[in-house]
């Protein structure tokens, strides 16, 4: 009877998991799908990050198993009624916590069920064309002595025949700081040696360190995603928690958000902020204007900037006076002094543009009105005679250049027009600004440069495209302070980055990665504490290769662990001190069963 009920449980789940991995061929299932009431099973693709990629490199799909978390108490009879292509996602509470484990002794089950079920020798399942599914993985409870975590199970192939059964095990304690838990590492070595009968093993090691990451400020944290920092991998490990040799590889990971109050760009992040105002006011209908970036009222600097201009048509005024500088003054003012060194002010803003510094001030759409009623009574009369960059597309520079003719078309200046007009010429602004550092520094190239200052997108797509240009300076920026990048390093990360941002909308949230050689940025990890360190040990080739991993992680290992003390120090200490670090101590072993 027990071993009938064993063989249905194993043919249903063969069943379900070939279903999904047909689907998922197509597309991968949005969705869990449900087996037996309490077990929810999620299709990874190969190109998705992967939950276990720490302690398995497979890069195909893998099912991952896991707890299915029920509104309320169901009758299991009902269940049964249910339609077998039931989604786990309808048993779901509305706001989801996060993948909950099952039990160890149910994990065992299912990888015993699964076993079965691509073991070509069991012909009593009655299978008719037996097909290799993807690696199945388990979240577990760390129930067990071991405190397993993670069970897996993988099949060997030779060809489309599958000759057995790869098993992993991932257990995992912690956190602590209590370096007599750390493994020796020739123990580690001699351990595998003897599991795996193995007379020669390699060894190579992983290390992951962070090199910036949020700092407080006057008893506050920002509030930011942005990290940088450096993985490294080596081959022939020494000792445990060794530093990385300088001859490793080593890859840059940048997660950079605008918007910093320390960044040397600030101001001209809060520049963007206002077109970015402008241009949802110019969607909406409704405009919610930003705090004023200067202490006068717009009103009150166009009727002075008009009135400058005015005196100089009228040779009242030398060239080079106060108001002459103050137009370099309005563009970056407040560029730390750290950073004009790269970010220099433009000296040659047109006239448009030296409005948009002063309209910056602008706290409501009467206020608008008004400085541009002011402008264009000003070029009617023929009081002033402005001078504006060539290519220009913006209504007030088709203005301008009716002006210089005596005949200017009329503009009504309601609806939205006004606030189009203002968006038009900070766009026009920005981008040059953009434009300028990236040329400057010999970053890119105009034609390189082309999408991101493109007008022949609408407005809402312009203003995208100066986001990704923001964000792009302020990670070659971040480079440059932090971490003193020279040329050699932001050019191929501006590359990087411009591909990226050419075929991806906006993500502040995307990982940039950079190669690099680890003596580029030692100084700022050799005397810190690593996040993750671990060594993989391996011996045999091919499909015969067995690995054993053993890694500490400031945070926990899987997503289904939680910890109130993750991360911590011991102590209370700052980055860089000799202060020991509490860690998690992870272990992956695996093991081969071979069907004869």
């Amino acid at each position: 009877m027990a071993a009938e009920r064993r063989r249905r449980a194993a043919a249903e789940l063969y069943g379900r998991l070939l279903r999904i991995y047909e689907e998922g061929k197509q597309s991968i299932p949005e969705h869990p799908y449900l087996f037996e009431t309490d077990v929810e099973i999620c299709l990874i693709g190969g190109g998705c990050k992967s939950p276990i990629e720490r302690f398995w490199n497979g890069n195909n799909m893998i099912y991952i198993l896991q707890k299915a978390r029920h509104n309320e108490e169901s009758d299991p009879m009902e269940e049964s009624k249910h339609d077998d292509a039931i989604y786990a996602s309808e048993l779901l509470p509305k706001e989801s916590s996060g993948p909950v484990a099952l039990s160890v002794r149910r994990a065992k089950q299912l990888v015993s069920l699964y076993t079965m079920v691509q073991n070509p020798n069991m012909t009593h399942l009655k299978i008719s064309e037996l097909v290799v599914l993807p690696p199945l993985w388990i979240r577990c409870d760390g129930s067990d002595p071991e405190h397993t975590c993670w069970l897996g199970a993988e099949p060997l192939k030779a060809g489309n025949k599958i000759t057995g059964i790869n098993f992993y095990m991932v257990t995992c304690d912690g956190p602590t700081a209590d370096k007599t838990y750390f493994a020796n590492l020739e123990e580690l070595k001699m351990a595998h040696k003897m599991k795996h009968h193995s007379s020669i093993v390699m060894t190579k090691g992983f290390a992951q360190y962070e090199l910036i990451r949020a700092a407080a400020i006057e008893d506050t944290i920002v509030e930011s995603e942005s990290n940088i920092y450096v993985d490294i991998t080596w081959n022939a490990v020494d000792k445990i928690l060794e530093t990385p040799p300088l001859i490793s590889a080593a890859t840059l990971n940048i997660t950079l958000e605008s918007g910093d109050p320390r960044s040397p760009v600030y101001q001209l992040y809060r520049e963007l902020q206002f077109l970015l105002a402008l241009a949802e006011g110019l969607k909406t209908g409704v405009t919610e204007w930003p705090e004023p970036l200067e202490t006068e009222s717009a009103i009150e600097l166009v009727q002075e900037f008009l009135t400058d201009l005015k005196k100089k048509l009228d040779g009242y005024c030398m060239s080079g006076n106060k108001n002459e500088t103050e137009k370099i003054k309005c563009d970056t003012a407040a560029v730390d002094s750290s950073i004009k060194s790269i970010f220099n002010e433009r000296g040659d803003l047109d006239f448009a543009e030296q409005l948009w510094c002063k309209m910056r001030s602008v706290s409501s759409y009467q206020e608008l009105i008004e400085c541009f009623i002011l402008i264009i009574k000003s070029l009617e009369h023929g009081e002033i005679q402005p001078w504006i960059h060539q290519g220009s597309s913006s209504l007030l520079s088709k203005l301008i250049q009716q002006s210089y003719h005596g005949k200017m078309e009329v503009v009504s200046l309601s609806g939205i027009t006004p606030i189009q007009m203002l968006l038009e010429i900070g766009l026009d602004k920005m981008k040059k600004d953009y434009v300028s550092f990236f040329i400057g520094q010999e970053l890119a190239t105009l034609t390189y440069l082309d999408y991101f200052i493109a007008t022949s997108v609408d407005l809402q797509e312009q203003v995208q495209r100066v986001q990704k240009l923001h964000h792009m300076l302020e990670i070659m920026v971040s480079c440059t302070v932090l971490l003193q990048f020279k040329h050699e390093n932001l050019f191929p990360l501006t590359q990087i980055c411009m591909k990226y941002y050419k075929e991806n909308p906006l993500n502040e949230k995307h990982v940039f990665q950079l190669p690099i050689r680890p003596a580029l940025v030692k100084k700022f990890y050799q005397n810190d504490h690593p996040e993750i360190w671990k060594v993989d040990i391996s011996s045999g080739h091919g499909q015969k290769e067995v690995k054993t991993t053993w890694q500490v992680s400031a945070n926990p290992p899987v997503e289904h662990m939680t910890s109130n003390n993750t991360g911590l120090f011991s102590d209370s200490t700052v980055n860089g001190s000799s202060e020991e670090r509490m860690y998690f101590i992870t272990m992956a072993k695996c093991s081969q069963v071979h069907f004869t």
